[in-house]
């Protein structure tokens, strides 16, 4: 039994949470995300008898070739919406964001003309000619999704942001069941991730319009504009050359498996991963923007960002370890259980990739305050390094191994290199707050 101080100080931290702004504020966006998720899961055993491993490989391979140019579509000034201390400064770094989307969207369809046969053949949708049109569509979507989602997370509106999640969800598997039931494949698929991403966008957009529209209307000035641009070149510099490799690395995985182990493996790995993703996006959704949020804050305070570091990396860690192993035992016969028997090889790929994503899901509050700490120079090396581990484990593999000594080597070097980057910035944290740099 607890004796009275005890007791008193579990009522404390109980109403300590209850109080927090902070965390107030993740589980508003954790609420959104827990119901997207939750639409998301429910509708896949659906979606997953309406398409087969290769209609899955052909959305992996959209997806990957879409992410890596997203990845880079804002030009990372989308990231540095947060840091202005000022909101007028943060509305010029908005307009230089939402012209980076607009040139790269341009570029994106002059390729699309330039190189269709190519593209065509690296998306394995040679049938389907329409799918490339989508590309700078689904391009331009996300990046005025990126751009207003980081005003909003700036100006704490995660209500709008949490439910964009939802809507993003709910209308994505409702146009890929109807994609499925007229019978549309992979292509299909892609246009309703892409569709739904649209009308989440008229979510957000109908929120930061409405509400800052004046502010940032009124803010703007060609001079500052420029200013801002120059002032925060180190993210289209660094951090979107990084934020490209690291999005590269992650669809590489997609391309190079389709070379070598076909379509249909290519396809069972980008639907097990995707739905390994499903509880830990749960959490991390929210714990990104309301934690880059806050430690951006405490950062510009002066505050100690590192205990706020070592308590949600260690915190995810033990969060995670229990699920991971109960995965790790139990993946193949679940997949088959729940989403057809055209998925046991899809569970036994995500029996090899928990081991990878575990620390992939601890690993996020160091990419965070990489940036917070304008680490981008030494993120590219890391990025870079990350990049020839994986595509150096994926062409070995798939010249010497089968596909699953291929995906195993794969994901243990995703866990070593993430424990690396845990380590590295706790230690270059601890070095600035010894050094008073943090105080």
């Amino acid at each position: 039994m607890l004796n009275k101080d005890g007791r008193k100080r579990i009522f404390y931290w109980v109403d300590y949470l209850r109080r927090s702004p902070f965390v107030r504020n993740v589980s508003i966006v954790m609420s959104g995300t827990a119901v997207s998720q939750v639409i998301s899961f429910a509708l896949t055993p659906i979606i997953s008898r309406l398409f087969s491993p290769a209609d899955f490989g052909v959305l992996g391979s959209f997806s990957s070739v879409l992410g890596v140019v997203v990845a880079g579509v804002t030009l990372q000034y989308s990231q540095a919406i947060m840091l202005p201390k000022e909101d007028r400064d943060a509305a010029n770094v908005f307009a230089v964001s939402l012209l980076s989307v607009a040139l790269i969207t341009c570029l994106s369809i002059a390729a699309a003309v330039l190189f269709s046969d190519r593209l065509l053949s690296l998306l394995n949708a040679t049938q389907a000619g329409w799918l490339l049109w989508l590309l700078p569509l689904g391009i331009l979507v996300s990046g005025l999704n990126q751009t207003f989602q980081a005003w909003c997370v700036r100006k704490k509106a995660f209500k709008a942001t949490a439910s964009s999640h939802v809507i993003r969800a709910g209308f994505a598997g409702a146009l890929q069941i109807v994609a499925g039931f007229f019978k549309a494949g992979g292509a299909g698929l892609a246009a309703g991730a892409v569709a739904a991403d649209g009308i989440a966008l008229l979510n957000l957009s109908s929120q930061v319009l409405g509400t800052d529209k004046k502010l940032i209307k009124g803010a703007l000035c060609r001079r500052s504009l420029v200013q801002k641009a120059i002032e925060y070149r180190d993210f289209p510099l660094y951090s979107a050359t990084q934020n490209i490799m690291s999005s590269l690395s992650m669809g590489l995985p997609v391309l190079l498996l389709a070379h070598f182990f076909g379509i249909a493996a290519a396809g069972s790995y980008a639907f097990g991963l995707k739905l390994l993703q499903v509880p830990m996006n749960f959490i991390l959704t929210a714990l990104r923007q309301v934690l880059f949020q806050k430690a951006t804050e405490t950062y510009n305070q002066n505050g100690d960002i590192l205990l706020l570091f070592k308590k949600i990396t260690v915190g995810l860690f033990f969060s995670a370890i229990i699920p991971a192993f109960l995965f790790f035992l139990f993946a193949p016969a679940l997949f088959v259980w729940c989403f057809g028997d055209n998925w046991f090889e899809a569970g036994i790929f995500v029996r090899w990739l928990i081991i990878w994503q575990v620390f992939q899901f601890c690993n996020v509050p160091s990419v965070l305050y990489a940036r917070i700490l304008r680490l981008q120079k030494k993120m590219f090396v890391y990025e870079t390094l990350i990049l020839f581990t994986r595509t150096a484990c994926l062409i070995i593999g798939g010249i010497f191994f089968s596909i699953n000594q291929t995906i195993g080597i794969f994901s243990v070097a995703g866990a070593l290199l993430n424990i690396a980057m845990i380590f590295w910035i706790w230690k270059i944290l601890n070095t600035k707050l010894q050094k008073g740099m943090l105080e």
